[in-house]
């Protein structure tokens, strides 16, 4: 009978080279999500507990009490209960972002000169990621559980591990199929771990995302090279008197993607004797439209420049 394992991981900290695991919470069930077993193997990390984000700033708070770990067992003496489940051949593995959890069981290994766990592994986010055709942002556990419905504690991993398993069972019942029929429909690729070495899911789908991706910057590199090539022309026609004398222009990146308003603006700032920087953080003037923001746009505000819309400029230097 083939089963379904929905695990999740939480650390008392994650460096570089070391997660100091303190919880593997998993939910075992069969193929119809009928759950088998359900449990939080609490662990010593034997370390501090060091809480951060994704950013490694704003501390998250477990909802767990700290002082108890150290009455846990270790890694190592968890390890063995964990490989049971994640090495059993008739058991599919699933987590949420999964590609993090199965890093922090390779770096334990490591850390405890343990040998390197061997499964294959599906992410339920990248299913999500795959039936809305979005892979431009990570989707959290909590976002999709709210949109399917679905109740949990954050950061309590069996509760995790529970959402997740509810997530995918949601997923099945509005396409009306199985787990691997979600993997058959949208060619997904499961991940592995084997010797050390971990390789993520993948998908027709991703694939055909990360081709469109590369090829838009390739047209944004080139759009830009052009603007480039031309101003660098350009430049030689530039009057020697004129309301931007000894004046820098910058334009944004999604201005000069605008070929033809930006060659346009450009021969009008070169006509009023401004000079042209592709640095933001050099300019007197950055010309932007009126949506944007970004660092570009903060370093040009923090130098103390003037900023125009494409039509507000043009009509400064027709006045």
């Amino acid at each position: 009978m083939k089963k379904y394992l929905f695990f999740d991981i939480e650390c008392a900290g994650v460096f570089k080279t070391q997660a100091k695991i303190c919880a593997f919470g998993y939910c075992l069930t069969d193929e119809s999500f009928h759950i088998l077993e359900k449990e939080d193997l609490l662990i010593n990390p034997q370390g501090h507990f060091h809480l951060t984000d994704r950013k490694g700033e704003q501390g998250i708070v477990l909802p767990y009490k700290y002082e108890d770990f150290k009455n846990y067992p270790t890694f190592p003496k968890r390890a063995e209960k964990i490989r049971a489940l994640l090495h059993d051949t008739d058991t599919i593995v699933l987590g949420h972002a999964v590609m993090n959890d199965v890093k922090y069981l390779n770096l334990e290994t490591k850390r405890f000169s343990l040998p390197s766990f061997r499964f294959s592994f599906a992410d339920t986010q990248f299913i999500y990621m795959n039936r809305i055709g979005d892979f431009s942002r990570q989707w959290g556990l909590g976002t999709i559980a709210q949109e399917l419905g679905v109740e949990f504690t954050p950061h309590r991993a069996v509760d995790d591990a529970y959402a997740t398993m509810k997530i995918a069972e949601a997923m099945c019942k509005e396409e009306n199929l199985s787990l691997e029929g979600l993997f058959q429909k949208y060619g997904i690729t499961l991940g592995k771990i084997e010797n050390y070495e971990v390789t993520q899911n993948t998908s027709l789908a991703q694939e055909r995302y990360k081709r469109a991706r590369e090829q838009a910057k390739e047209r944004r590199e080139r759009k830009r090279a052009e603007f480039h090539v031309f101003a660098d022309k350009e430049k030689r026609k530039r009057a020697k008197e004129g309301k931007l004398k000894n004046k820098t222009v910058c334009f944004s990146h999604p201005l000069e993607l605008q070929t033809e308003l930006a060659k346009d603006l450009l021969v009008r700032v070169f006509a009023s004797a401004g000079r042209i920087t592709f640095r933001a953080e050099e300019c007197d003037v950055y010309v932007c439209f009126e949506d944007e923001s970004g660092q570009r746009l903060q370093s040009s505000q923090a130098r103390g420049a003037r900023i125009f819309t494409p039509q507000s400029l043009v009509a400064y230097l027709e006045e």
